[in-house]
């Protein structure tokens, strides 16, 4: 196990952003011979995305681009996309919900083709605790004994909740070896989580505002968490879950060139540092100056049966498995 000692948020640093717009303009090409793309993520990465768009406007290939960026929990973003909300890059939680794009014709097939398999980010499922962890959290097993409070969000909004319950019924299903144990720990789970926010940016801001005794989080946003001085401490479990985070360009977008050259700018060094001071794990290399810790049992998604498994087995709204549990709480499934 590894603790590290976090500090301070504030609320304007952890508030869900719906829609913000960079270096003004208006939609499309204008008569200054600027060009505006529009970024749509889930929640977390937006403060990484702010300071990766203002190194690339200085770039020769990004000086005349400018920006709109919406952020929010991943699956809205994605049902937000297929619905029409104009998109010209998209960067997700989950693989699922670029796919989605894809069987809707927004998103080319071979989107994942590339060395990274279209994944532009990563990390691991940690547990947030209180300061001095007074409740000496840092088992899987510890977040389930009874009058423990666990914050994590809606997995049927929120792709950090996905992660989230998957890196927990990895470890005690022996990465999907015994599904039925692995799926009586989520009953477990659930039922010591007292409210349930649509993204991973909100239940932070829920744990960060007083409730709850762990966090289950990205470590990405535990970092976030520190650089913005909430006092709070995070345990890395020997056994967790690795998470990618993917990215494409939609076909529909009307400046391929330009969304293509911000694409190639996000796998740069340069940006991949950027999102490496703001908690994420490299996909390239050249990063250096970061230490990251290698829980002794890291699996993948892969290692568990693979997306498409396990979002019609766990996550179909109406016959998944994990629905049926939230159900049974009174949590919404369907959006």
């Amino acid at each position: 196990m590894s603790v590290r000692r976090l500090r301070g948020i504030t609320a304007a640093a952890i508030a869900t952003t719906a829609l913000i717009t960079a270096c003004g303009g208006g939609s499309g090409s204008g008569g200054d011979g600027k060009v505006k793309l529009a970024l749509v993520a889930y929640s977390t990465p937006q403060a990484a995305f702010t300071e990766i768009i203002a190194a690339f406007q200085k770039t020769p290939e990004g000086k005349n681009i400018t920006f709109t960026q919406s952020y929010g929990a991943s699956g809205d973003q994605s049902r937000a996309v297929a619905s029409g909300l104009k998109a010209d890059i998209v960067e997700f939680s989950l693989e699922t919900d670029i796919t989605r794009l894809v069987k809707a014709g927004l998103v080319a097939e071979d989107w994942n083709s590339g060395p990274t398999k279209g994944i532009l980010t990563k990390s691991i499922v940690v547990i947030g605790t209180r300061k001095g962890n007074p409740k000496n959290l840092k088992t899987w097993d510890d977040l389930v004994k009874p009058g423990v409070e666990v914050i994590t969000p809606n997995p049927f909004t929120s792709g950090a909740a996905r992660w989230n319950l998957l890196a927990g019924y990895g470890a005690k299903s022996g990465k999907g070896a015994n599904q039925e144990a692995g799926l009586a720990y989520l009953d477990q789970l659930l039922h010591n989580v007292p409210v349930q926010d649509d993204s991973g940016r909100k239940a932070l801001q829920t744990f960060t505002g007083g409730k709850g005794d762990a966090l289950l989080t990205y470590e990405n946003e535990a970092i976030f968490a520190q650089q913005n001085k909430q006092e709070l401490e995070y345990v890395v479990p020997d056994a967790t879950l690795l998470i990618e985070n993917p990215v494409a360009i939609t076909k529909d977008s009307a400046h391929p060139k330009e969304a293509a050259a911000f694409l190639k700018y996000l796998y740069s060094a340069e940006a991949q540092t950027i999102f490496a001071k703001n908690g994420y794990r490299p996909v390239v290399d050249g990063v250096n100056g970061f230490t990251w810790p290698n829980p002794p049992q890291l699996f993948t998604i892969r290692d568990i049966g693979g997306w498409d498994t396990i979002t019609s087995e766990f996550f179909d709204p109406k016959t998944g498995k994990v629905a049926e549990i939230e159900r049974k709480l009174g949590v919404a499934t369907e959006k």
